[in-house]
């Protein structure tokens, strides 16, 4: 695979960074075999240049524990690897029946989860997540999910509050990487708008948009937003473009089950119907389609790609090296199903 600069770090990313939430086992419990099978066809495919995605919310910490055993078991070298790490959440004693954090979410973890945002929360997310990535530090690090911290609050009053913890969170990402602990600091949120605003006020090497740029979602401020983040240098990375899994055959869309029979099931599972009508056509993989389609954005440097199977890792390489041909993207236009952007149906 190719790289590009992200934004001002000095670093170098591929196509495809790896996610790591199956890790902490996201939806259902993997067996550590599992995960060390993807993880070593992740290296095997991916070497010289291999980038993952964690963060210390996935399965209370589990995630950075097992990509940092790994790591240390198969005698990575720290100059292999480049980790990107969003602080926020800090592991605790599981003391009920369940995770408190996200109940029903993350399965078969031993420990709980605790949000921390602020000045003191971050250096403590750093230096523990660290901890449990035995030393393997991470390169990026990025606020994680700050729009959820102010959906959470009651009031105005909280909010405001709670916007300063942010800014105050950002104050410690900048301490570090001007102590050269990082390379970069950005931020991880699934409401683009809320990163919209911390652009305003926080210098940031990259971002990473969440759940909300997609085949399936890509409204024109978003694309204007993206536009001026490429015009600035600003690093981004695309996550989620599956929305959890849904735009490829899937039951859940941004981690919430779809009913079939809302008003809002009712048009999802309409628009992947003839989503995949198209594709089937044309004898494409709707995967294929989705990561085309995000990388074909200008200023777009990786999209994060959660693998949950080994065999899934070259067939995601192979989509990222296989472009589509414009008809294809033509048909979709002509359907309704994306926008019209010239940058996809010019050859």
């Amino acid at each position: 695979m190719n790289v590009s600069p992200l934004g001002n770090t000095g670093l170098q990313v591929p196509p495809i960074i790896f996610g790591s939430s199956s890790l902490g086992n996201l939806f259902q419990e993997y067996p550590k075999k599992d995960k060390v099978a993807i993880l070593k066809e992740i290296f095997q495919a991916s070497s010289p240049h291999t980038v993952f995605d964690t963060a210390g919310k996935y399965g209370a910490g589990l995630a950075l524990e097992v990509l940092g055993d790994f790591l240390q078991e198969a005698g990575i070298k720290k100059e292999e690897v480049i980790i990107s790490n969003k602080l926020g959440w800090v592991r605790v004693p599981l003391e009920a029946e369940e995770p408190t954090f996200e109940p029903g979410i993350w399965k078969g973890i031993q420990q709980d989860a605790v949000q921390k945002i602020g000045y003191a929360g971050m250096m403590e997310c750093f230096e523990k997540d660290n901890a449990l990535l035995q030393g393997y530090q991470p390169q990026l690090i990025s606020l994680h999910d700050p729009d959820e911290y102010l959906m959470a609050a009651k009031g105005k009053e909280e909010k405001a509050r709670r916007w300063e913890h942010i800014l105050e969170a950002y104050r410690a990402l900048s301490d570090l990487k001007r102590a050269g602990k990082v390379a970069g600091i950005g931020v991880g949120a699934k409401d683009w708008t809320i990163i919209c605003r911390l652009c305003q006020e926080v210098s940031l090497d990259y971002v990473m948009l969440a759940n909300s740029l997609s085949l399936y979602s890509h409204p024109p401020e978003l694309m204007e937003f993206v536009e001026s983040l490429r015009e600035k240098k600003v690093g981004i990375i695309n996550a989620a473009i599956f929305h959890s899994g849904f735009l490829v055959g899937e039951d859940f869309f941004d981690y919430r089950k779809i009913n079939p029979d809302s008003k809002e099931g009712k048009e999802k599972f309409s628009w992947r119907r003839r989503f995949f009508e198209t594709c089937t056509q044309y004898k494409i993989a709707p995967y294929h389609a989705c990561i085309q389609f995000s990388l074909a954005i200008p200023g777009l440097c990786s999209i994060a790609l959660s693998i949950n199977h080994p065999d899934w890792i070259r067939k995601n390489i192979r989509a990222v090296n296989h472009k589509l041909p414009a008809s294809f993207w033509q048909e979709l236009i002509d359907k309704s199903l994306i926008s019209d952007f010239p940058f996809l149906t010019s050859e």
